[in-house]
């Protein structure tokens, strides 16, 4: 059904709510942001912190291959910046609950972790005509290497 054709929904709509075109982008990262923050809060009571962790990648994974917002950049506002914030520190926590019970290897941290939430979805970018769940199969290479059975020492520290 075509937008036009909602009862009370037109343009006139959108700009009352979203004055500017940064507005209503910083509105969708603000509600991407929030959603990932409170699975990551959720996950981190789960008894089985590995299968938490991975079905965190997944839901982010899947969330930026139904809107992919990294051509973001700059400054979308203390609201944004706050969320990113407790987003941080809830993947922090569930990053660590994962290491605790040895589902992910020590030297991983919180912040290798939303680094690397991209990249499943980054990858398929750069294939033609990829099938839209290829990214599946990057995701699971990826938590295969975070995991510590077989794990090599990492090169580098964690960045700050």
């Amino acid at each position: 059904m075509p937008a036009t054709s909602l009862p009370g929904l037109c343009k006139g709509t959108v700009f009352r709510h979203f004055p500017t075109k940064d507005d209503l982008v910083a509105a969708i990262v603000l509600d991407r942001v929030t959603r990932l923050t409170a699975l990551a809060a959720e996950l981190c009571t789960a008894p089985d912190a590995g299968a938490a962790l991975l079905e965190f990648l997944r839901f982010a994974a899947r969330q930026r291959q139904q809107l992919d917002l990294s051509f973001l950049s700059g400054d979308l506002g203390a609201d944004v910046d706050k969320a990113q914030k407790a987003m941080a520190l809830a993947i922090t926590e569930l990053v660590g609950h994962a290491r605790a019970q040895g589902a992910l290897r020590p030297d991983v941290t919180g912040t290798d972790v939303m680094l690397l939430m991209c990249v499943p979805g980054d990858v398929v970018k750069h294939l033609p005509g990829a099938p839209p769940d290829l990214w599946e199969r990057y995701l699971a290479i990826l938590f295969d290497g975070l995991r510590p059975e077989g794990a090599h020492p990492l090169p580098q520290p964690p960045p700050a």
